[in-house]
């Protein structure tokens, strides 16, 4: 198999896969310019993006160390976030959902699973899909991350309360959400992501970048949303993981941050904001 291999999506959008000419035994995924993916297949536990890698403390921090968890991902990529839970904690039972059946196809040509990883991929958009998962997995799930993109936007259906209530009930009683989301100048879409988990769970919190938590620059905001207060036990370690600089908004700073913030739903949902193309200009 050579390097790059491409397909297009059912949205028109190319999907290209790469090998990283800076990391050697590194592949990324680019969708229409925008890099959405980076594994290293020497080793499935190094992560490479700066929000990946604060969504792997929580994963690291969320259990004991090493311990097999189950777990649930909205939106596949690359599958980095279940390679590094298979990494890191084998025998984790993990669940994806992609809507783009050819880009698992043009993944898993060019940067196959673990053999022995317990995944299992269901294909479709992720709002119908957690409308009918098996009533096994209500109450089962320690770890859902959310992650979807369409190109470098998060579409509006999948940013909704209605959208966020389908996942609360399939988390374990101390299970975590963690959401990808991005934004820039005055924060309304992450805004309103984290004002609508408030309104749905018991403990949330956003974790950043400082100048991207002021909206001073275009970035992502990590969010994580425990099924009870529990979770926070182990979420002040979360800054001390890094990368940094790092910011941690909790309780009465959390409350200033979605203050005049209002919960999205699906009448006033929208598409996150477009980054500048110039973001991901690799010269």
């Amino acid at each position: 198999m050579t390097l790059p291999l491409t397909t297009t999506l059912s949205s028109g959008l190319t999907a290209r896969v790469e090998e990283d000419r800076w990391v050697p035994g590194a592949v990324q995924l680019v969708i229409d310019g925008t890099p959405q993916s980076h594994v290293n297949l020497h080793d499935n536990s190094d992560l490479f993006f700066e929000y990946i890698r604060r969504i792997g403390h929580v994963i690291d921090l969320c259990r004991p160390p090493g311990s097999p968890i189950s777990a649930l991902h909205l939106g596949g990529g690359a599958f980095t976030l279940p390679r590094y839970i298979e990494a890191t904690r084998p025998g984790s039972r993990q669940q994806v959902i992609e809507l783009e059946g050819d880009l698992v196809d043009l993944v898993r040509e060019a940067a196959p699973l673990p053999k022995q990883a317990s995944i299992r991929v269901r294909r479709g958009d992720a709002r119908d899909v957690l409308g009918r998962l098996p009533a096994g997995m209500h109450g089962a799930m320690d770890l859902v991350v959310v992650d979807i993109f369409a190109g470098a936007q998060t579409p509006a259906h999948v940013s909704s309360r209605e959208f966020y209530a389908l996942i609360a009930p399939l988390l374990s009683p101390d299970g975590v959400v963690v959401v990808n989301a991005a934004d820039g100048a005055g924060m309304r879409f992450v805004r309103g992501q984290a004002a609508t988990l408030d309104a749905l769970f018991p403990a949330v919190a956003a974790i950043g970048e400082p100048q991207v938590l002021k909206g001073r620059r275009f970035g992502n905001v990590i969010l994580v949303a425990g099924a009870s207060g529990a979770a926070w036990e182990w979420l002040p370690r979360l800054l001390a993981s890094g990368p940094h600089p790092a910011r941690q908004l909790i309780g009465d700073e959390f409350a200033d941050f979605i203050r005049g913030a209002s919960p999205v739903t699906d009448a006033t949902a929208v598409d996150s904001p477009l980054p500048a193309r110039s973001l991901f200009d690799q010269g």
